[in-house]
């Protein structure tokens, strides 16, 4: 397990022990990461660093060329995904000292299922082939202030799971090459629910699983969950990681 040092609160989370073994597997780097709700704070402000779990990348990432910022499209056939707009703001720091410094240049990927709960780019799942089409995908690279975001819709849902977004962070390390730090950000139900009240989500009428109903949620997803905050006709949140070696 990494050393995190003394004066930063542990989290009490249980990480299953193929996460476990994960974070050994990174040559000692202690990975830290705080979430943050809506627009309030300007990137590079100070940040606090709490020890937070990785979660599992899933059978639905595809490692695709699409440096966008909206991802929203398919860049191939230039249709777009309906549903309510979410901004999604990440800021990336590294530990230094007792404090977090802006982490630039480091690569963050985006991807999650549409309003029907499908992913694209993808064979067999939910009803249909996507294979070929990028939609909801895409990643940004951080800018001098350790910051990037995106511009997207909030995802469906799928038999299995409560309402996710993955992420992975990759950045790189001139001792070791690149840091690689996956995981999911989660909704609060009652946000959901409002949100899956209105089309093209009302349209599936079968009952989505809650975050507690989620044994991946159970394992550390409280400490993932975004806070979005109203903006125009969607929302808008913000996520503040810091890794440190």
């Amino acid at each position: 397990m990494p050393v995190v040092p003394d004066a930063l609160p542990l989290s009490r989370a249980r990480v299953a022990r193929r996460e476990l073994l994960a974070l050994a597997a990174l040559s000692g780097a202690g990975l830290l990461l705080h979430t943050t709700a809506g627009r309030g704070e300007a990137a590079g402000s100070a940040l606090s660093c709490v020890a937070r779990p990785r979660q599992t990348e899933g059978p639905f990432f595809v490692d695709e060329p699409l440096n966008r910022s909206d991802i929203r499209s398919d860049p191939r056939s230039g249709a777009t995904k309906a549903g309510v707009p979410l901004r999604l703001v990440f800021r990336v720091s590294r530990l230094a000292g007792t404090g977090c410094a802006p982490l630039a240049a480091a690569r963050i990927d985006v991807w999650h299922s549409d309003a029907e709960g499908r992913y694209s780019d993808v064979r067999g799942f939910g009803g249909a082939s996507t294979t070929g089409e990028q939609w909801l995908r895409g990643y940004q690279l951080t800018d001098a202030q350790g910051a990037a975001q995106f511009l997207t819709v909030y995802p469906g849902w799928y038999g299995g799971r409560a309402v996710h977004v993955h992420f992975k962070i990759r950045a790189a390390d001139a001792s070791r090459g690149t840091e690689d730090f996956t995981s999911q950000l989660y909704f609060d139900d009652r946000l959901t629910e409002r949100i899956f009240a209105l089309e093209p989500y009302a349209k599936r009428a079968r009952r989505w699983l809650r975050n507690a109903e989620d044994g991946l949620y159970r394992d550390g997803g409280s400490q993932l969950l975004l806070a979005p905050e109203a903006e125009g006709r969607g929302y808008a949140a913000s996520f503040d990681i810091a890794l440190t070696t």
